[in-house]
């Protein structure tokens, strides 16, 4: 791949608000990139099934979803297998019968899925679509090097989110933890009772009222700091 082309992909990462943002500019910049083809698509398991993360313009729709529904298809072979998967002419393609039908309908004639590596998942491809038989032979190179970089952005990009969403889950932690203690602390004072007893009223107030013990402590502390809003219940 071109050093302009990798500069374009980091540039992507910077500007890119998040992950769904950086999978379009790359499915975008592959059109581009990639001789031959008209579309392109991002495959990758997450929680045990295949998902489109992200698709370009001119992506025919529900072409990814059909294979996954039958679980069989170039973009599926290639995420499960790590092995690519080239066809150049879908009308007399007999691999996968109840897909090629569906891409034909949709002018899609020629696919090449090439398996990426991504950080955290088990299985990833990024797709390409052609319009016209065997269009896509000659941009196979082009599309395995773009393939590599590609699959180091989206690592490097899940890595990211997942450090975000780990740090929220630990901001969320620490106040459901803030405010469980001061209605703890506030039974205590009016209760004359122990942090362990005042733990153990607010949960059962919890389960009777079927209401997590978070949400339920945030409504006694609510009531303590503006008694008015108790009124207004």
């Amino acid at each position: 791949m071109s050093s302009e082309t990798s500069d374009t992909l980091d540039q992507a990462m910077v500007r890119s608000s998040g992950l769904d943002t950086l999978l379009r500019d790359l499915t975008d910049r592959a059109v581009q990139e990639v001789p031959g083809a008209t579309a392109c698509s991002i495959t990758v398991r997450r929680v045990d099934r295949l998902l489109t993360l992200a698709g370009s313009d001119g992506l025919p729709r529900g072409l990814d979803l059909r294979q996954y529904e039958n679980g069989s298809g170039p973009c599926v072979e290639a995420a499960e297998t790590g092995a690519e998967q080239y066809a150049p002419d879908l009308a007399a393609e007999s691999r996968w019968p109840s897909y090629t039908g569906y891409a034909l309908s949709t002018g899609v004639r020629c696919v090449l899925a090439v398996p990426i590596a991504v950080e955290g998942e088990t299985g990833a491809a990024i797709n390409f679509y052609g319009a016209r038989a065997g269009v896509l032979g000659t941009g196979r190179e082009a599309a395995r090097a773009f393939a590599a970089r590609a699959g180091d952005a989206i690592s490097v990009a899940l890595r990211i989110e997942r450090r975000r969403q780990s740090a929220a889950d630990v901001r969320t932690a620490l106040l459901s933890r803030s405010v469980i203690d001061q209605a703890i602390g506030i039974l205590m004072a009016r209760e004359r009772i122990d942090a362990r007893d005042a733990l153990e009223r607010l949960r059962r107030a919890s389960q009777h009222r079927n209401v997590k013990l978070r949400d339920l402590c945030g409504q006694l502390v609510a009531k303590v700091s503006d008694p008015a809003s108790g009124r207004r219940q």
